[in-house]
């Protein structure tokens, strides 16, 4: 059961729609200055994997707690091209100001979902785990890391107080040592609080050498061709778990996993993501029906 981060939902839907909305909605207003019974559904444009509904819930009743929803699909559901998501029936004018942000929210963090859950099918029968990264937009990260997980993937560490990873820039400041990267290591298990993951990234075979001299629970292989990890994996014989990254792509994750590391983290699940074509359709309806 993959928990629904209310809290932080609320927060950006506040943040949101005082950015949407911060002297109402003109247009709205001017056009119409009483109510106007309406009806409108949400509706996929194409194949997806639903994150987001229960901010775009938040966005609607936080408008008009009056607004009448119904739910055709929950998050984390498989839809297709034409399929309903959400019915909203009630005042138009509230689901005209709603609407940008609602779709807003849906189109991206589904966009997330869609993504991370192709990734996870390129690898299928693969043991292997597709994480994401810390590369999240300020203030959205614990939503797109939501929508990863509904998409069949694993969450990296939240922050950097969550975990120590020693990457390329922190090694660039032990380069006038000998071995940067046994020393960095050795610095993260004498300081390190207790029971804390210790993950290190390196770039070449020498450098596993050197991680492997130190304790370490992960030795990251960033930038690696898939020969290069396979390599990487028989020095390293199950004494640290083994990730790649970096240029990983669609076309090429099954050769990586394929490779033998037991993760794959993929900044572009939340970076780059496409949003999902879905579109929200408006009309008067005969009759405004009460929520189940």
């Amino acid at each position: 059961m993959i928990k629904t981060p209310v809290a932080d939902i609320s927060r950006a839907v506040r943040l949101a729609l005082q950015e949407d909305l911060p002297h109402g909605d003109v247009t709205t207003a001017v056009l119409f200055p009483a109510p106007i019974p309406a009806r409108a559904s949400i509706v996929a444009q194409q194949s997806l994997v639903v994150a987001g509904l229960a901010a775009a819930i938040q966005v609607f009743r936080a408008i008009d707690p009056s607004l009448v929803l119904f739910m055709h699909h929950r998050d984390g559901d498989l839809a297709q091209a034409g399929d309903c998501l959400l019915q909203i029936e009630g005042d138009g004018r509230s689901i005209l100001t709603a609407e940008r942000v609602a779709l807003n929210f849906l189109q991206h963090l589904s966009g997330i979902a869609t993504l991370t859950s192709q990734y996870c099918h390129a690898i299928h029968g693969c043991p292997v785990s597709i994480l994401d990264t810390r590369k999240t937009t300020p203030g959205l990260r614990a939503l797109q890391k939501w929508a990863v997980l509904l998409g069949g993937g694993t969450n990296h560490r939240p922050s950097l107080s969550d975990g120590i990873l020693i990457k390329d820039n922190h090694l660039a400041l032990l380069r006038r040592t000998a071995t940067p990267v046994k020393t960095a290591c050795r610095k993260a298990n004498a300081k390190a609080p207790r029971n804390m993951t210790v993950i290190v990234e390196v770039e070449s075979l020498a450098d596993v050498k050197q991680a492997l001299t130190e304790r370490v629970d992960i030795i990251l292989l960033d930038n690696m061709t898939p020969a290069m990890v396979r390599r990487a994996v028989k020095l390293i014989k199950g004494h640290a778990l083994v990730e790649v990254s970096g240029g990983i792509t669609l076309s090429n994750v099954r050769a990586m996993a394929e490779a033998g590391p037991d993760r794959i983290s993929i900044g572009a699940l939340t970076h780059s993501a496409p949003a999902a074509t879905m579109s929200l359709v408006l009309e008067p309806p005969r009759k405004i029906r009460k929520a189940k």
